[in-house]
């Protein structure tokens, strides 16, 4: 290189440090923190609230009764919660053996489907008599102690509670890397969050409401996807806390198929920049004139790069940056910056996934992982009205069942 060129290399690479750092440190921050969690001890609580488990499914007919069934296998008064089907455009076939069990069967009808009308329009038929909503979806199943461990966190006068949503199927590779993408997500945005006194992250299921707010929270919500984001930042901006509950489980099934990963992360991040959009400058303003850090916080997770695409772009733009700076002998302290964020981005991840995680199959299923990338890349690239139209993610009874606790 030149004497021209260095200083233009050096001016591009200071731009990717600065912006891969910072997404590098926020990660890194959050799940050191997450190594000093430790959830609030409540004895277990003597007064049982009156419960309804809303499970909204759109044509889930082939694991809705399954799901059905293993609901109300809860280890709580069983004249105390209500196992709410919300279903739309299911079978008449699935209908009829729905209302065979002792569950409440709401039919619902849209031109577009959404959850947030499904939630909705059940809640407008279900009344006011019930102290605490639980959302699932249809592919959900909760530990047996799920609603007991929930009931037991509103002693606590909080408003809402995110349960521990872990894989109930681990059966293909992308399966693997998905439950670990969820395990991160919990260690970092769940746990890191709560040990700093910050809200916890809600997910769109295995999460529970005071029924009366979540009631009227959710009825000026109309978002067509990221419905638990937009109820997310309206909680936080008013003030409210959001609880997490790692011991309280709810086991989700993982994507098995390419397309269907795809689709729905194409989802996921049209919503998360939608509302990092819409939300951005009033949690910037927030932020200085109230002290609101949740909100913010919470407005800037959005912008943050995907964890297996920043891992992507850490090793990909390290080597080649570390490689020139070598070449050309290139002042130390950019290949410092580079190591360093190296080493912080590993050490985020070495932290955040649990230990169950370390074995044969998941060093298998790291060679799926450059797939991966490319797939979330993709979807990252078709994100463009994903936000604007329902994006329907079909769900499969899988041949391999969780141990329920």
């Amino acid at each position: 290189m030149n004497d021209y060129s260095i200083p233009i290399f050096n001016a591009i690479q200071l731009i990717f440090l600065i912006i891969i750092g910072l997404s590098t440190i926020y990660i890194f921050l959050f799940s050191c923190a997450g190594l000093f969690y430790k959830q609030h001890s409540i004895a277990k609580s003597a007064a049982f609230r009156k419960i309804a488990v809303l499970i909204p499914g759109y044509k889930e007919d082939e694991v809705i009764l399954e799901v059905a069934e293993e609901a109300l296998r809860q280890d709580y008064p069983r004249e105390l919660f209500d196992v709410v089907i919300i279903a739309d455009s299911f079978l008449p076939d699935t209908l009829e053996k729905l209302r065979v069990l002792p569950v409440r069967v709401i039919e619902v009808s849209f031109e577009l489907s959404t959850k947030s009308k499904a939630l909705n329009g059940a809640m407008e038929q279900l009344g006011d008599n019930y102290d605490i909503a639980v959302v699932l979806d249809a592919d959900n199943v909760m530990s047996h102690d799920f609603l007991t461990r929930i009931n037991t966190a509103f002693d606590m006068e909080c408003m809402a509670v995110q349960g521990h949503r872990t894989a109930k199927n681990m059966n293909t590779s992308l399966a693997i890397l998905d439950a670990i993408s969820e395990e991160i997500n919990n260690h970092i945005f769940r746990k890191g969050h709560r040990a700093l006194g910050l809200s916890s992250a809600i997910i769109g299921s295995g999460m529970a409401f005071n029924y009366d707010f979540f009631k009227k929270l959710m009825s000026n919500v109309r978002a067509i996807g990221g419905f638990d984001k937009e109820i997310e930042l309206k909680m936080l901006k008013a003030g409210h806390k959001i609880e997490y509950l790692d011991d309280a489980l709810v086991y989700d099934e993982k994507v098995q198929k390419s397309e269907v990963f795809s689709n729905q992360r194409r989802r996921w991040l049209s919503a998360q920049l939608h509302y990092f959009r819409q939300d951005f400058l009033f949690a910037l303003r927030d932020l200085v004139l109230k002290g609101n850090v949740d909100y913010f916080d919470k407005a800037l997770q959005f912008i943050q790069p995907p964890r297996i695409l920043l891992l992507g772009s850490v090793i990909l733009f390290g080597a080649i940056f570390l490689g020139v700076n070598y070449l050309i002998r290139n002042a130390l302290i950019y290949s410092f910056g580079w190591i360093a964020i190296l080493a912080s981005c590993f050490l985020a991840f070495l932290f955040s996934v649990p230990f169950s995680f370390y074995n044969l199959k998941t060093w298998k299923a790291l060679a799926s992982l450059p797939g991966g990338m490319v797939l979330m890349l993709v979807s990252l690239l078709k994100i463009k009205g994903a936000n604007k139209r329902f994006i329907h993610t079909k769900h499969t009874a899988t041949s391999q069942k969780p141990e329920i606790q």
